[in-house]
């Protein structure tokens, strides 16, 4: 998890890295055969996967969930695959965004459970069936999964965040990388490039040398003169939360403080009051990422709490317009051949 992330794997690698080299290496080959030789499921429906290299936030579910709205345009029927990071359910099981809690499917499924059905399970080829089964999906979008090689991919989508990069380019525990970046590219079909900056500049070009197609988008806030002006306390439980906030600027507020939680928190109730009281004191507004707000559901939540907090909404705005259908097109059109071919 992004968060839990030791801060040297986002620096130039230094001893830690080098001292963890051993390991580094075992992992990633352990990681690489898996993705060369695990037989991947075959299913009756196109598959798009959005993934990424690393560990962390690159940004990937509100790029899914922006590839979904694309495909209801397009008169499919999308559902969304997850493992339900942090969620306890053994059996595959479709998101219930009213009623289910994090603690049960993960905080990241019930952002897309808001935009067209969620199947989590960690054998995402059961999940896949009951989305076709019991939903009718006709197109399946899987959020994350990229090194799991448990189904066929029809079309592996690999955001990069443009600000982060691949950190110090090591692979875990050495770094952040979740395979070597040689095998990873072996099997993504075109690299999204994710916000401004230059880091991501070494990957995209190896990517382009390998005849990789190379996307560009950003994150923008919505709804955003709701936050002009205001002084505000931010706080967020995702990777690299300096993004949050810098997005919340974007938005006109000004960020007086800011506290950040490990991904994927589960807040508790003192934590909470603590944040609430911080805020009556310094007379500021409270404001979190919509990935936090969905752990906030069901939970025990101090007096007054909801009545300070804003929720800061993303969406992703690819350049050009056109590059959603391109990825859609793509994925059908891979879909098709893998149909004829057997």
């Amino acid at each position: 998890m992004a968060s839990e992330a030791p801060p040297f794997w986002w620096e130039k690698p230094d001893w830690r890295a080098r001292a963890l080299s051993p390991l580094s290496w075992l992992y990633g080959a352990i990681a690489g055969r898996r993705m060369r030789s695990a037989k991947r499921e075959k299913i009756d429906v196109p598959v798009l996967c959005v993934g990424n290299f690393t560990v962390g936030g690159s940004g990937k579910t509100p790029v899914a969930i922006a590839l979904a709205g694309h495909a209801l345009q397009r008169g499919l029927n999308p559902g969304f695959l997850s493992r339900g990071h942090g969620g306890s359910f053994a059996e595959p099981h479709i998101v219930d965004a009213r009623h289910d809690a994090a603690k049960h499917v993960g905080d990241e499924p019930l952002l897309l459970a808001e935009h067209a059905p969620v199947a989590v399970s960690p054998n995402r080829a059961a999940g896949a069936r009951m989305l076709i089964e019991k939903e009718g999906c006709d197109f399946l979008i899987m959020d994350d999964g990229f090194q799991s090689a448990r189904i066929h991919i029809d079309f592996a989508l690999v955001v990069v965040d443009a600000r982060y990069g691949l950190g110090n380019g090591r692979v875990i525990p050495g770094g952040p990388l979740r395979a070597p970046v040689v095998t990873q590219l072996l099997y993504a079909d075109a690299l999204l490039r994710m916000g401004d900056g230059t880091a991501a500049d070494i990957v995209v070009r190896q990517a382009a040398r390998a005849g990789k197609p190379i996307f560009a988008a950003r994150a923008r806030p919505r709804d955003a003169s709701q936050f002009a002006g205001k002084r505000l306390l931010a706080f967020a439980g995702i990777g690299h939360p300096e993004k949050f906030y810098d997005t919340v600027a974007e938005a006109g507020g000004k960020v007086v403080l800011s506290r950040s939680f490990p991904d994927h928190h589960v807040y508790g109730a003192d934590e909470l009051a603590e944040l609430l009281s911080t805020a009556k004191t310094a007379e500021l507004g409270l404001v979190t990422t919509a990935k936090d707000a969905a752990r906030l559901r069901h939970g025990a939540i101090p007096s007054g709490f909801l009545e300070k907090l804003s929720v800061l909404e993303i969406e992703t705005v690819f350049e050009p317009d056109q590059t959603p259908q391109r990825i859609i097109d793509e994925t059908l059109e891979a879909w098709r051949r893998r149909r004829v071919g057997g």
